[in-house]
């Protein structure tokens, strides 16, 4: 007959909650900047006799601006034996080819996770300090540990507030 055992096994899952990005209040100087901005370059095309390329960069701005004024929504977040919840999209671990925890980030500490996607190959989640270690512990089984970092075109977009 068989016996089973009870060992100190490792969490199944992780679950937390944070905004979807680190949202930089804005002030009116900012959206005045903004608005200087973008009103040149669409002056610019109109002079060019670029009017597509205007009523493009005006939608952008209109789109940029409430962007950047709306604040950001608080997303459920999971790591478990299925794989990486984020809202209500999982990534089973198929999907993903390596992680990485940047216990560094200024913001606070950050998965990283890359996926086998070609429009979004990296997953970036802010990751409360208290779960690095139940986090660690659940992927380092079950995906490749590869040192990541951010984009530099992402870093670039936080730097500007977006």
């Amino acid at each position: 007959m068989l016996q089973f055992r009870a060992m100190d096994a490792a969490p199944r899952a992780v679950n937390w909650e944070a905004p979807e990005h680190n949202h930089t209040e804005k002030g009116g100087d900012w959206f005045f900047a903004f608005t200087i901005i973008f009103i040149a370059i669409v002056l610019a095309a109109v002079l060019l006799g670029n009017t597509l390329f205007a009523l493009l960069m005006t939608i952008a701005g209109l789109t940029l601006a409430i962007s950047a004024s709306r604040r950001p929504a608080i997303i459920p977040f999971s790591v478990n034996v299925r794989g990486v919840r984020v809202g209500d999209e999982l990534y089973p671990y198929s999907t993903l080819e390596s992680f990485y925890i940047d216990e560094d980030e200024p913001k606070g500490p950050q998965l990283l996770l890359k996926a086998k996607r070609h429009f979004m190959p990296l997953l970036i989640l802010p990751l409360p300090p208290d779960y690095i270690d139940d986090v660690e512990e659940i992927l380092t089984g079950r995906l490749p540990e590869e040192h990541l970092e951010e984009p530099f075109f992402v870093k670039i977009l936080e730097i500007f507030g977006f």
